[in-house]
Order: C-alpha cells, then sequence, then structure tokens
C-alpha cells in the first residue's frame, strides 16, 4: 500500500471520527428531541459511511469495500427515513418543540385536516 492511500484513508477516519463526534455533541447540546435527531441522523450517517468506505479501501480486497459501500447505502436509505418516523411519532405523542423554534408547520390532529389524504 502507498503512502497516499495511507494517508487518505487515515484522513477519511479523522473525518468520519469528526463527524461522529459533531453528531455527538449535537446530541448533547440541542434543546429538544427534533433538533437532537437530525444531529443524529445527519452527522452520524456521514461520520459511519465515511469510516466504513475507509475500512473498506483498507482491507484491500473487492468483497469488503463492496460489503462496506452496501453498508453505506444501507445507511443512506434507512437513517432518514427513521428519523422521520421517530419525529413524526415524537410529535403526535406531544413532545413539545423549544422555545426557540420558529414555527410549527404540523397540521393539528383534531382540526379535520389530514396531511396524508391530501
Amino acid at each position: 500500500m502507498s503512502s497516499f492511500v495511507a494517508i487518505l484513508i487515515a484522513l477519511m477516519i479523522v473525518i468520519g471520527s469528526g463527524f461522529t463526534l459533531v453528531a455527538a455533541l449535537g446530541l448533547l447540546r440541542f434543546p429538544d428531541v427534533y433538533t437532537r435527531m437530525h444531529a443524529a441522523s445527519k452527522a452520524g450517517t456521514l461520520g459511519s459511511g465515511v469510516v466504513l468506505i475507509a475500512l473498506g479501501i483498507e482491507a484491500g480486497d473487492t468483497g469488503t469495500l463492496t460489503r462496506a459501500l452496501a453498508g453505506v447505502c444501507f445507511f443512506l436509505l434507512t437513517a432518514p427515513i427513521s428519523a422521520h418516523l421517530l419525529a413524526k411519532a415524537s410529535y403526535a405523542v406531544g413532545y413539545p418543540l423549544s422555545d426557540q423554534s420558529v414555527v410549527d408547520e404540523m397540521p393539528k390532529s383534531g382540526d379535520g385536516a389530514n396531511s396524508e389524504s391530501r
């Protein structure tokens, strides 16, 4: 393995770890469940994906790289959907928005407006 590839892998691991650290800090610092979920789904997915790609390159065989890329695709397909469903369930249960939130665009469940039937 050339030194260029080793430096590239090291940089990818540091970048992925940095995004994962930012996601963890977002979980600790953000004011409500919705913004915390946003931090975990966006930065956590990107950090995990970059580290998985670095692992696939480091392994040096096509099978491991293919599985790593499949894992990245799995993260990219499932993280936004699960975050959306968790946020919708949190809203339906009644978790309040932060005082810093500007606008609540979700229709209230009792006013007859159902966004899914439109």
